[in-house]
């Protein structure tokens, strides 16, 4: 495979760099660089979402018809890519990546009409309601029941790990409307309201002392029948869909810039009077993580080209969730031996933006800590790193 841009993605490139340059401000890349968890918080989102709204990039995937810009598999690539090593803040993708494209799918025009311009402009943001307590990888087992009243569901339960529910204002969610049949025939798609009287999001703090994710309880919430997405006992196969969506993500472009930062680390750090980078063993590890880069990047590029003339890439998201996530991890098992003793000092508010908190961890390590700990999570959510492997060995070997 040839992974030398073509000439039109060299000018494509410059122009995200241009825009880049202009528009990136150095309060949005501070804000970029101390993102310790999966999302950057607002402020930072808000300000960056509302600059890439404006220029007509907010939502790269989306088809032109919708207000995309209708980039090639490619451009997307690029501009991942650019935005990772910019350190732009990472916004988050509930409204564009997941709730829009099930939208256009199985969506109302009365409902593309209202929700998708509104996602495009940041006015709606989206968290997912999808696990709970006892229903993880095995979103079939969910719970959370909506029982038809006249022109309302009333739903009752409660839903865990929702990212970033204290910012949103609206969530698109699982819940059963049928307990007979299979599992799978008895979930709808509904989209609800937070503002909604009855419901209820309560904080889960994680280990690196971030507010990223919350548990939200539902008490007797209405929520109208309009607010169904597709047919009743649809809710499987858009969930399927979603997660697409979901695991089919571009890792190498990010991690990419997690591992510069680490390499950047090696050269700072000193370990037995020389510099990490020169030592054997630490260098050897780097060596073996340029070439597990290069090799997902392949893949990645070789999914683009099957997207790209229309086939169907199988389980291919399956399998870079699974190795994308692994090898985040990685990286930032990396990332901790090379600041040594420094990675112990508990210090989340000198990652907040504009702190004035001097940290006790040097600057270039300040998130790596943060990360690690965030990074463990990363090969359950979006479905484990075992459910992926039994898609693929399903799949793939037939077992």
């Amino acid at each position: 495979m040839d992974l030398a841009l073509s000439q039109e993605d060299e000018t494509f490139r410059a122009e995200v760099r241009r825009f880049l340059d202009e528009k990136l401000t150095p309060d949005l890349r501070e804000a970029g660089k101390r993102t310790g968890g999966v999302l950057t918080d607002p402020p930072a989102t808000t300000k960056w979402h509302r600059a890439l709204h404006e220029k007509g990039w907010v939502a790269p995937a989306w088809p032109k018809e919708y207000g995309g810009p209708g980039w090639s598999e490619m451009q997307r690539y690029i501009f991942a890519s650019e935005l990772a090593a910019a350190h732009a803040p990472v916004l988050p993708n509930f409204g564009t990546r997941m709730c829009g494209p099930v939208l256009m799918k199985f969506g109302r025009p009365d409902q593309k009409a209202f929700y998708l311009p509104r996602i495009l402009s940041g006015e709606d943001r989206w968290c997912q309601g999808y696990s709970e307590p006892g229903s993880g990888s095995d979103l079939a087992s969910l719970q959370t029941k909506a029982v038809r009243d006249g022109d309302h569901y009333v739903v009752n339960g409660t839903k865990i790990w929702t990212t970033h529910a204290h910012f949103a204002n609206r969530m698109f969610c699982l819940v059963r409307t049928s307990s007979t049949g299979k599992n799978q025939e008895g979930i709808s798609f509904i989209l609800i309201d937070m503002k909604t009287q009855g419901l209820m999001v309560q904080p889960i703090i994680t280990l690196a002392g971030d507010h990223e994710v919350n548990q939200v309880f539902f008490d007797n919430v209405r929520v109208p029948v309009e607010n169904l997405v597709g047919e009743e006992g649809q809710g499987w196969t858009i969930a399927k869909y979603l997660l697409e969506f979901e695991r089919g993500n571009a890792y190498a472009a990010a991690l990419e810039a997690k591992f510069k930062s680490v390499r950047e680390a090696a050269q700072i750090e000193r370990a037995d009077g020389m510099r990490l980078a020169d030592d054997p063993d630490f260098a050897r590890k780097l060596a073996e993580m340029d070439i597990d880069l290069m090799g997902l990047m392949v893949t990645e590029h070789r999914v683009m080209s099957q997207l790209a003339s229309g086939q169907n890439p199988g389980p291919a998201s399956s399998l870079l969730k699974a190795r994308g996530t692994e090898t985040s991890q990685r990286i930032s098992e990396l990332s901790i031996e090379a600041l040594a003793f420094y990675i112990a000092p508990f210090e989340p508010e000198a990652r907040k933006q504009g702190a004035n908190v001097a940290p006790i961890v040097p600057m270039h390590g300040l998130v790596f800590m943060p990360q690690y700990l965030n990074s463990r999570a990363a090969t359950i959510y979006g479905g484990s790193s075992e459910v992926q492997r039994n898609i693929m060995a399903k799949l793939i070997l037939g077992f």
